[in-house]
């Protein structure tokens, strides 16, 4: 009996840690992204290449909110599920998380096409944080893991080509306001999971776009694609043309050859089909291909070094396996960002499926033989078709809601009248977040000062900057602005917003610690420590005025406490490095990133004995960043014995 595609919501029950709240301190320093190439690289790149690697890179995380709340206390949690499946396939997409596709099932043979991560534990990978690994995840907005990795979509059903039902995904992507969907489909009777997808800019002007399909799979496989040469970026920051399979005598196809975490960017011929596979020892796996608008294949390994399996242990449940990612972009590599033009679009279609074919063998013979079976299984012809029969669906308005995602693209179509088929931001969707940005469209004023609350989102681009420049100017109105003009680039003019406001501000530690970030970049280290100090001391104040009854009082004091103490031990400031330490909550003082810092602060102190008993007694960094060495060079300077295993989290060979 034939079984029609059905679209179900479930519900996932995991081993899960707490994503805790955001960090409520705007983030004004440039962006801490590894993925950059060193200028001695570009001059040997292909001219396109290089001109899209020097396009408009991401400066700034504003208006996101960096998140770095997330613990590591894993204990059951339910997670909201919808389930798309035929009689071949099941696929399991989580739209509170991004939208990922967590499971993908062939169902004939029981197999799990994916990594399937048996935890969630976020860690610092994300352009603003939290992230997670394991299954397929979408990432658009600029190089990086996209800062919707661990935030809600909007979701629904739709019609489908074939008269059945696909599973659409939307959001508004803030780092450069771009509408996008995500169509899952699901042919009765197919292998392979369809998914469509498109991006589009509504504004009068072009703007860059970015967009990886990261897939992760199990890491004792080989992986195939149709090249011979790859571009290898590695956490040394260097992109060089390498030969495939074969480079420095090692098999590079075969994730476990690789001592250190490294990119594989293949260079695939204009001519040939896109599509990627990994396959285990006896040859079978998962393929992904697309419309050739998809360009970019690449494999991404974490070595079989200690850094890179630590990381894995980190991100998992030690035991579990360890896995590498398959991926594929809109360019050849993840350094890069495309122009897409004023009022245009971009769309293409990939598919997912099992996939078996000889894994071992002459790089051409093996290459060759698995093209042949991916075209009796799936034509290059079928996915072009599938492509021109999605195309008219894309613009149907979507039917049963199935989740929410934020309002801030309701906010934009609100304030702009675009009309976006396909994927509505509806009004009702707007909220807390929204309501003061609303206010000033409507009403042309950011409401009065929320007393001594910390300030919500600040909207950087232009159109919102017009709106708080001709506002009435109240003390929020002069901090919005001024973190405006900041990443506009106007220093100077943020500088004085922020100054203006201070003078009348009933809660001064907000744009006092602006300007203290301010200071630091103009390299006045002494000035910012001072406006530091005051802005944790008013901070205190106010929070023993109003209480904590929301928890929003310790993120803040946990945000700016960190920051100051930083500063302020870089100034030789013990004491009052001291002073800030002390009067931070215990709860604070016992996270991971805390005893961390109280290690440094008993360093600065004098007090190597004490120091060296917080890393004896053991600690857990959450929100330890990709490529972030701190942990080692503390203990360097602590002792000279050998990092222990359990800090060790480098990326890359010691120098």
């Amino acid at each position: 009996m034939e079984v029609v595609t059905t679209i179900r919501r479930e519900v996932l029950t995991l081993p899960a840690a707490h994503l805790g709240p955001d960090n409520p301190l705007p983030p004004l320093r440039p962006l801490d992204e590894m993925h950059r190439v060193e200028d001695r690289d570009k001059e040997d790149l292909p001219r396109d290449m290089a001109r899209q690697i020097g396009y408009a890179p991401l400066h700034s995380l504003l208006p996101v909110r960096v998140r770095d709340g997330y613990d590591r206390r894993r204990e059951p949690r339910r997670l909201d599920a919808l389930v798309i499946e035929n009689d071949r396939l099941r696929a399991t997409v989580l739209p509170g998380l991004g939208g990922r596709i967590a499971s993908l099932v062939h169902k004939p043979t029981g197999r799990e096409l994916l990594y399937r991560n048996p935890v969630f534990q976020p860690a610092n990978f994300a352009l603003n944080g939290a992230w997670f690994s394991g299954g397929i995840e979408w990432n658009i907005g600029a190089t990086g893991h996209t800062t919707l990795s661990c935030s809600p979509v909007h979701a629904a059903r739709v019609p489908a080509p074939d008269g059945g039902e696909m599973l659409r995904l939307w959001e508004w992507e803030r780092l450069r306001d771009l509408p996008f969907q995500v169509d899952l489909w699901l042919p009765d009777g197919s292998d392979f999971l369809h998914v469509g997808v498109r991006i589009r800019n509504p504004h009068e002007k072009p703007v860059p776009t970015y967009w990886w399909s990261n897939i992760a799979v199990p890491e004792d496989c080989r992986v195939l694609a149709p090249a011979e040469e790859a571009w290898h970026f590695g956490y040394e920051r260097r992109l060089r043309r390498v030969p495939v399979p074969v480079y420095e005598d090692i098999d590079r196809t075969y994730p476990p050859n690789s001592t250190y975490a490294a990119d594989y960017f293949y260079e695939v011929p204009e001519h040939r089909r896109r599509w990627i596979a990994a396959l285990d020892a006896e040859g079978r796996g998962l393929v992904q291909t697309s419309t050739d608008v998809l360009r970019g294949r690449k494999l991404f390994v974490w070595g079989r070094g200690p850094g890179g399996r630590r990381w894995q242990q980190w991100l998992t449940e030690p035991g579990t396996g360890g896995y590498c990612e398959i991926q594929a972009g809109l360019a050849r590599t993840q350094l890069e960002h495309v122009r897409l033009d004023a009022e245009d679009e971009v769309s293409w279609l990939e598919t997912y499926g099992p996939f078996d074919a000889r894994p071992e063998g002459e790089w051409a013979d093996v290459l060759g033989e698995a093209e042949n079976r991916l075209e009796a299984a799936l034509p290059r012809a079928a996915v072009d078709a599938a492509y021109a029969a999605w195309q008219p669906y894309a613009d149907t308005e979507p039917g049963e809601r199935l989740a929410a995602g934020s309002g801030w693209g309701a906010l934009e179509v609100l304030r702009t009248g675009w009309k976006l088929p396909g994927t509505p931001f509806d009004e009702s969707t707007l909220g807390e977040d929204q309501e003061a940005w609303l206010h000033l469209l409507r009403a042309g004023s950011v409401p009065g000062p929320p007393g001594a609350r910390p300030p919500g989102d600040t909207l950087v681009a232009r159109h919102w900057r017009d709106m708080l420049e001709t506002a009435p100017a109240t003390p929020l109105t002069e901090y919005h602005l001024g973190v405006a003009q900041w990443h506009a680039g106007d220093r100077a003019q943020a500088v004085r917003s922020w100054e203006r406001g201070l003078r009348h501000a009933p809660s001064r530690w907000p744009v006092l610690r602006c300007l203290a970030v301010a200071d630091q970049e103009e390299r006045h280290p002494e000035r910012a420590a001072e406006r530091y100090a005051e802005a944790f001391d008013d901070l205190c104040r106010h929070r023993g005025e109003t209480g904590d009854e929301d928890g929003s009082w310790a993120a803040v004091a946990a945000a700016l406490g960190r920051e100051a103490i930083e500063a302020l031990l870089a100034v030789g400031r013990t004491g009052d490095a001291r002073s800030v330490w002390e009067r931070l909550d215990a709860a604070t003082r016992a996270r991971g990133r805390f005893r961390l810092i109280e290690a440094g602060l008993l360093l600065a102190e004098g007090r190597r004995a004490r120091a060296r008993a917080v890393f004896d007694a053991g600690f857990e960094v959450a929100d330890l960043r990709e490529g972030d060495e701190v942990i080692g060079r503390l203990w360097a300077a602590l002792t000279g014995e050998p990092l222990p295993q359990r800090h060790d989290f480098r990326m890359r060979p010691t120098p």
